[in-house]
């Protein structure tokens, strides 16, 4: 194969694996290319690609999938436009120390190709959780949210173990591929993929997919027959921008719009109203408060109110329960200020629960989904059900959707998502959307009301964590060190022999 030829194999191989990773994630969710996504890049960046340009195929395949799937999301604002810098920088990195890991495989004899494939991957979604705004979106696992039967073991192994097992399905069938176009196509022959070795590998990946299948099964089988359930609302008014940026005189109409849907709701038969992520603009304990007593009171419901406050003491972005009997219980501020732009919520910090008659609730604000800190934190101190108000972009809907999906199936809580314009939805404590409407990219106001399963117990992630993330992030680490010792020993062995 000439070189030129070379290029442009390895380079439609690597847009090959952006394209399929692009169909994998929402809104095509062909989630099932997830498995395979990565094996044409691998075979560009391992045996067609120059070694010199083989972080190309890094570069084409993984930055662009997240240059295109990113920036859908968050369009050409100023969070969108730092995540594009982000990732092109990423992408440069990508083109410069990939072609190190190629000789650290050829002169290992590809031994850890599969394990420091997992760590590299893992590990990077590990420190990429890190690193506002993009935090845990794109994150492999995501490709499984419509399907409850991949996601049920992460109540174990969290959305890194999944991701784990995704990537070791995605290079055991490389390094399968690299056994069979070894010495053919004019690719070179290296003899490291023996034909014995590789199918041990592929029968260990198939047990291990079998066994979380199975794990997947025996959790289900020991979901309780009879779970206690509410009926829930997640209400909409079609305000797509914050309420603190209406003057006092128009929130009265947000006001009406919210009690609109909220009595709507109450009709088809809500016990706990969600209203949006900052629907208001005012304090509800100060402002208008006749005005919900009244509205909780004629419902039946409680309500949970979501409104942002640019108090003297510093930014406010608050949900509180306002109960039928005309009480206001304990404000929940919100954790994870929306980066860029959001300032750091003062009344941040307190993870309320409230017992109420129906359940033990709980509520958590729109970014702060993208981590798993909180939900843990609700779950372990007895939350049942997590409320998820959002104001999110119409690119955004069905991503914030997946991220509810995932927490839910983490701690085994049921999740109420309530979006100001776009998409709400209803998840069992299973990973099951019951509900699902979304209204984008146009906007509309709605009442999404279900019944929906309440949480009955903690999880093992719950009481561990991110474990598997951490374990992959030191072994990231691990690798690196190890691929630089192997770099300056045959700087030494070429310094010296010259």
């Amino acid at each position: 194969m000439s070189r030129i030829n070379r290029f442009i194999t390895g380079l439609g191989l690597s847009g090959l694996s952006a394209t399929m990773l692009v169909l994998a994630f929402h809104p095509y969710n062909i989630w099932f290319l997830a498995f395979v996504a990565l094996v044409p890049l691998q075979i560009a960046q391992h045996l067609v690609l120059p070694e010199r340009w083989s972080g190309l195929a890094p570069a084409v395949g993984i930055g662009g999938w997240l240059l295109v799937f990113l920036s859908y999301m968050f369009g050409s604002n100023p969070a969108g436009r730092l995540i594009q810098a982000i990732v092109l920088l990423v992408i440069v990195i990508q083109v410069v120390t990939f072609p190190a890991q190629r000789r650290f495989h050829v002169r290992t004899g590809y031994r850890f190709f599969i394990l420091q494939g997992i760590a590299d991957w893992v590990g990077f979604e590990m420190i990429r959780s890190f690193i506002p705004p993009i935090n845990t979106h794109a994150f492999i696992a995501q490709t499984m949210y419509t399907r409850p039967e991949m996601l049920l073991p992460m109540s174990v192994f969290s959305i890194y173990g999944l991701g784990m097992l995704i990537i070791l399905i995605n290079l055991t069938l490389a390094r399968g591929a690299f056994h069979l176009l070894d010495g053919k196509w004019g690719l070179g022959s290296w003899g490291f993929f023996d034909r014995r070795a590789t199918i041990r590998v592929m029968i260990a990946t198939g047990t291990l997919f079998t066994c979380w299948i199975g794990t997947s099964a025996i959790i289900r089988s020991q979901a309780p027959e009879n779970p206690p359930t509410m009926t829930v609302a997640a209400i909409q008014h079609n305000f797509p921008h914050p309420g603190h940026q209406d003057p006092m005189e128009l929130q009265e109409s947000r006001l009406e719009a919210l009690s609109k849907q909220a009595r709507l709701a109450a009709r088809n038969g809500a016990n706990l109203i969600v209203m949006p992520e900052l629907g208001l603009g005012f304090d509800p304990q100060v402002d208008f408060t006749g005005e919900f007593k009244a509205l909780a009171s004629e419902t039946g419901a409680c309500l949970l109110i979501g409104y942002g406050v640019d108090d003297p003491r510093g930014w406010r972005n608050e949900m509180v329960m306002l109960t039928p009997e005309g009480i206001f219980l304990d404000v929940y501020g919100k954790n994870h200020p929306t980066s860029p732009g959001e300032p750091r919520i003062i009344s941040a910090g307190s993870y309320p629960v409230y017992d109420i008659n129906q359940g033990r609730i709980a509520t958590m604000i729109c970014n702060d989904v993208h981590y798993t800190d909180v939900s843990r934190r609700l779950a372990l101190n007895g939350a049942q059900l997590i409320a998820v108000p959002t104001l999110e972009l119409p690119g955004i809907a069905l991503e914030q959707v997946a991220q509810g999906v995932m927490r839910a199936v983490e701690n085994r809580v049921a999740i109420v998502k309530a979006d100001v314009a776009y998409a709400s939805a209803v998840i069992d404590p299973y990973g099951k959307i019951i509900a699902l409407r979304n209204g984008s990219p146009e906007g509309e106001a709605f009442a999404l009301v279900a019944t929906v399963p309440l949480g009955t117990t903690t999880t093992i992630y719950s009481r561990i964590g991110d474990l598997p993330g951490w374990i992959c992030l030191a072994g990231f680490i691990f690798f690196m060190v190890l691929q630089g010792r192997w770099g300056n020993q045959l700087l030494m062995r070429k310094t010296f022999l010259k």
